[in-house]
């Protein structure tokens, strides 16, 4: 696309705009967002932007489009696919502002929040109306950023991602228009989906600034378990067999003897260094609950657990979640001086322990350090590929061993990403996974942003 360079005129017309502390060009601005959390090299924003509100945000990307200036949404830079970084420089509009929540309506299980919400402060907020937004990507992620990337996280099982938690937005298109597609009806046959259009395009359609988000009630009891297996194979079929026999867990996570072993090494944790399953059940009664572990543990016995531990109390189920969700920190601590690759497919079910078994096989053949866990429940691995990546011959072999499991994926009737998102790493897999589907999406693009402004260089080219 042919994009007009940035001025001191464009400059000025955003500080006029907006103020002059809310717009910047100093370099340690621009340098923070010049990357995210991926390995992907970094690109410099020529400016940066702080909006307030919708209005804001409407007025700058109208005058981006006119001018053919590359706009890029930014929430706090969690991404592992290079999802916010503005390949072709131009303005990143950061949200870190727009983080009102704007109304709570808990007796229709509803919260309206500007796109620069945390998802953590988003639910300290909540648990007092006895309510929470259920997907947990982990980290203290926008929601603006969840509903780019399709966010979810390890109550998926149970709740759905984010795509299935939203029920509104406030939409800046390319041209500056605003619309607000959805309702807060709990269902809708009128018309076409926009809504879901958008979740998942990584700002390449349009920009969320607001979003009604579904809530869940916080459930009255809880129990978690924690349970131990000889092989990762043993593990993976287990997760088959407890999702087959209608269990229903809320959480059922997937952990390999290595992602354990960093565990216990960086949080001086004490698990059994084995393949290991965190399973989490919920429900209304103490006596349901206690069935519905029992069963697990006869189907993890089935497969030749070699140690089950239930009934854990909430401050260890507490930890136990955090130490989960800080698998990937951990990894990168244990490995000084490397970097990383994180692998995010997703496989239908009941071909997740065949998807699981190829991955470390692969690794293993091309004599690469990985660490393989994953949301279990939902058919979603994650492999995290360790190496010095200014090595050429390690690079070759990683490329080699990360295109041969996404394919492996793909071949499976999965998906090159499930939750992380297409950004700059999964683009080239586009072509396979979607086939003439993409051209589809290619011109959805065109019509939406002619002029290739909005997040270039993320998931559909338009050359």
């Amino acid at each position: 696309m042919d994009y007009r360079k940035f001025t001191e005129e464009d400059f000025e017309f955003l500080r006029n705009l907006v103020g002059k502390e809310r717009a910047s060009r100093g370099e340690s601005n621009l340098n923070i967002h010049s990357h995210d959390e991926s390995f992907h090299a970094g690109y410099f924003p020529d400016v940066v932007v702080w909006p307030l509100e919708t209005e804001e945000v409407s007025k700058i990307v109208a005058y981006a489009n006119e001018r053919r200036i590359p706009v890029t949404p930014w929430g706090v830079g969690t991404s592992l696919e290079g999802n916010p970084l503005p390949t072709r420089g131009g303005i990143v509009l950061d949200f870190e502002r727009m983080d009102k929540i704007l109304a709570i309506r808990a007796e229709d299980f509803q919260v309206d929040v500007q796109a620069g919400v945390k998802y953590q402060d988003l639910n300290k907020a909540l648990r007092w109306n006895g309510v929470f937004f259920a997907p947990d990507p982990g980290a203290n992620a926008t929601i603006g950023g969840m509903i780019g990337n399709n966010a979810s996280g390890v109550r998926t099982v149970k709740y759905g991602g984010t795509r299935d938690n939203v029920a509104k937005l406030t939409v800046v298109l390319a041209n500056g228009r605003i619309i607000r597609p959805g309702n807060f009806a709990q269902k809708s046959s009128s018309g076409y989906d926009l809504v879901h259009l958008i979740i998942g395009s990584e700002g390449t359609l349009g920009i969320v600034t607001e979003a009604t988000l579904r809530l869940a009630g916080i459930p009255d009891q809880f129990s978690a378990a924690v349970a131990t297996f000889p092989s990762v194979e043993a593990a993976t079929q287990t997760v088959y067999d407890i999702m087959a026999a209608g269990l229903g867990p809320a959480a059922l996570e997937l952990l390999d003897i290595s992602t354990v072993k960093v565990i216990n090494k960086e949080a001086e944790g004490n698990l059994k260094e084995a393949p290991t399953l965190f399973m989490e059940f919920t429900g209304t009664s103490d006596l349901a609950l206690a069935e519905d572990v029992k069963f697990a543990e006869s189907i993890c016995a089935d497969n030749g657990c070699t140690g089950f531990v239930s009934g854990v109390g909430p401050d260890e189920r507490n930890q136990l979640w955090e130490k989960r969700h800080m698998a990937y920190e951990y990894i990168k601590r244990s490995n000084p001086g490397l970097d990383f690759m994180i692998l995010d497919t997703a496989v239908p079910l009941s071909k997740y322990p065949e998807m699981v078994d190829f991955a470390v096989k692969t690794i293993e053949r091309h004599g690469i350090k990985g660490y393989a866990f994953g949301h279990a429940g939902d058919g979603n691995l994650h492999l995290v590929i360790a190496g010095d990546f200014s090595d050429a011959a390690f690079c070759k072999k990683r490329d080699e061993a990360n295109h041969e499991i996404v394919s492996h994926a793909i071949s499976l009737g999965g998906t090159a990403t499930g939750e992380h998102g297409v950004g700059i790493g999964k683009k080239k897999f586009m072509p396979l996974e979607h086939g003439e589907s993409l051209e589809l999406m290619r011109e959805i693009k065109k019509v939406m942003d002619p002029n290739g402004i909005l997040n270039p260089g993320k998931m559909i080219d338009l050359e």
